[in-house]
């Protein structure tokens, strides 16, 4: 079980595990940043699709030798994108990753019933995945990204992909926090309701899921303790799933920006790994996201 992304790293250097990125407006040096560095580590082989003079300018600032990419003039980000996917499923790219652009353009490339990379029968979902040293272990939140009010039916789905990713990273039992604002129900707080019922259905085996939840006593012994609340979940979530994609989002950029946590982002659903980052994300968060893409086309 990979306990910190460096963890990460060296289990996907030790393997010496390549694949071929095709980024998208890559005229973004955060992005292209990280990409620049996971190819001088051997992590990856790069398709760079933008704005061609910006992106080579980028390049030539980081001391970086142009000749190691494919460049692909294409300044307009939604053909941009277009082309990250077709590159991807033409099997000439392996994961895409947005740069600087809209997620409206680069999801409608994703979500494209003709040419898109959602895998069929399944919800696109996003999941953040963050190391939580007091603990030593890396948690997930979802779904901040992607849906907004999803319906219980939604949140199944939206559980088994991040109970997918979870298992990608070595959690074989994956504990599942149905977040609310308090760990009772309450008929005037709908996600209270909605946790109840996801805790009482019956789920694949590998996935325990159980709610409400506040956050304190999903992820802290003492404060369940403290509570009252013994279960197999309470202080030891791996999954924390949100109500809404409005609390997700503020969990993501508080795990960031507040508490300066190492975070890492990914599209769950996909035919293909989909490398889904903010554009006020830092280096290494796309970094991070970087390697999860990595582990989940391995």
């Amino acid at each position: 079980m990979f306990r910190s992304f460096d963890e990460l790293e060296k289990h996907i250097l030790d393997r010496s595990i390549t694949r071929r990125i095709a980024l998208c407006c890559a005229n973004d040096e955060p992005a292209l940043s990280a990409l620049v560095a996971a190819r001088r580590k051997g992590l990856v082989e790069c398709i760079l699709i933008g704005d061609e003079p910006e992106v080579r300018k980028l390049l030539a600032t980081m001391n970086e030798d142009a000749s190691y990419y494919t460049i692909i003039h294409e300044p307009d980000e939604m053909m941009a994108a277009q082309k990250a996917v077709m590159h991807t499923k033409a099997g000439e790219a392996d994961i895409p990753m947005k740069g600087l652009m809209q997620t409206s353009s680069y999801m409608s490339a994703i979500l494209n019933k003709e040419t898109g990379l959602l895998r069929k029968g399944k919800i696109l979902s996003e999941c953040t995945a963050f190391e939580y040293p007091e603990q030593d272990r890396i948690m997930f939140v979802t779904d901040c990204a992607i849906n907004i009010m999803p319906t219980r039916d939604d949140k199944i789905e939206i559980i088994k992909n991040a109970a997918e990713l979870a298992n990608k990273f070595g959690i074989k039992d994956v504990k599942v926090a149905a977040i609310s604002a308090l760990e009772r129900v309450n008929p005037k707080i709908p996600s209270t309701i909605e946790a109840d019922e996801l805790a009482k259905l019956d789920w694949p085996d590998g996935i325990v899921v159980e709610g409400p939840f506040a956050l304190d006593n999903a992820i802290s012994l003492e404060a369940a303790k403290h509570k009252g609340i013994s279960s197999t979940v309470a202080g030891r979530a791996d999954v924390l799933a949100m109500p809404d994609l409005c609390s997700a989002n503020v969990m993501h950029k508080s795990l960031h920006f507040f508490a300066h946590l190492k975070t890492a982002s990914t599209l769950c659903g996909t035919d293909y790994p989909v490398i889904l980052t903010s554009r006020t994300d830092s280096f290494e968060s796309k970094y991070y996201s970087i390697l999860i893409a990595i582990l989940q086309s391995h």
